[in-house]
């Protein structure tokens, strides 16, 4: 039973074209600069939808993580205009001052946009960081929707391809990342990083041709976390040229979880040729049993 469940879990598939979500009725949200509840749709597999809303101070646009993709709005978007600009001028700033206020304050500066700006933002050195995540998201979109870079490649290319652009996006930032990570994991900002990084999970799934839904959906995604987390790790130790290493990590990462699901697919065929010889030997058994 364990055997078949999970050989349908990593081999499904189908022509007809499945949900791209769970129905999910439970969202966690922040707000970045509302204070108000925020209603939000939720798609289920049935095509109805769900309301809920969020008193939570801040909003991320990684809210939209439960919306399709079709759905969702540019990440960016969600910054009013003086704010962006002094976020993304304060990404210049980062490696010299880390993820920090004072990157936030000379990115103000650089922009001439008085520094008490830097107070708008309620969670300062989180919201630089929850920025600079939906930023490359967008970046990574846009690449994907060119489609020009991931033409003629299986799934397990595809996969490898999109998690190396986009941790090479932190490359320039590698020596201050620790930080971040840190930032990330602060009890008031683990819930908004989480849903940063399942949508980035699943945009690279649904790039490599992943219609799955129900616990397809959740087991695949899964995988792929624990594989871009463990290689957005090793990168921080990697002292080879261009990250060489790192790439070769997750090249080997990638292979292994298909791999996976050849082994899975050879104890099928091996379980069902052992299930063919007993049900023969049976059958003949039976037959012997009656002729007497």
């Amino acid at each position: 039973m364990y055997r078949t469940v999970v050989n349908r879990i990593l081999l499904s598939g189908g022509s007809r074209r499945l949900p791209r979500y769970p129905d999910i009725r439970t969202i966690i949200s922040s707000s970045r600069f509302s204070t108000t509840a925020q209603p939000q749709t939720v798609l289920n597999p049935s095509g109805s939808s769900t309301s809920s809303s969020s008193s939570t101070s801040f909003r991320t646009s990684s809210a939209a993580g439960d919306v399709p993709r079709h759905e969702r709005n540019n990440p960016r978007a969600e910054y009013e205009g003086e704010q962006a600009r002094v976020l993304q001028a304060s990404l210049r700033h980062v490696i010299r001052l880390g993820w920090s206020e004072e990157a936030m304050i000379a990115g103000a500066k650089e922009v001439g946009i008085s520094p008490s700006i830097v107070g708008s933002f309620p969670r300062k050195e989180a919201a630089l960081v929850e920025f600079f995540m939906d930023d490359c998201l967008q970046r990574l979109i846009d690449r994907i929707d060119s489609g020009e870079e991931l033409q003629n490649l299986t799934p397990s290319q595809c996969i490898y391809k999109l998690v190396r652009i986009r941790l090479e996006m932190q490359a320039p930032y590698i020596s201050k990342w620790p930080q971040a990570l840190s930032i990330q994991a602060h009890p008031l900002n683990v819930s908004t990083s989480f849903k940063q990084r399942a949508m980035l999970i699943d945009e690279i799934w649904h790039a490599a041709g992943d219609e799955t839904s129900d616990l397809d959906w959740y087991v695949k995604r899964t995988v792929l976390g624990g594989i871009y987390s463990t290689t957005e790790i090793y990168m921080l130790t990697d002292s080879s040229p261009e990250f060489r290493d790192t790439w070769l990590f997750l090249d080997n990462r990638v292979k292994d979880a298909f791999d996976l699901k050849k082994m899975i697919q050879e104890a099928k065929y091996l379980a069902e040729a052992v299930g063919a010889g007993m049900g023969s030997s049976l059958q003949g058994f039976v037959g012997r049993v009656l002729q007497r």
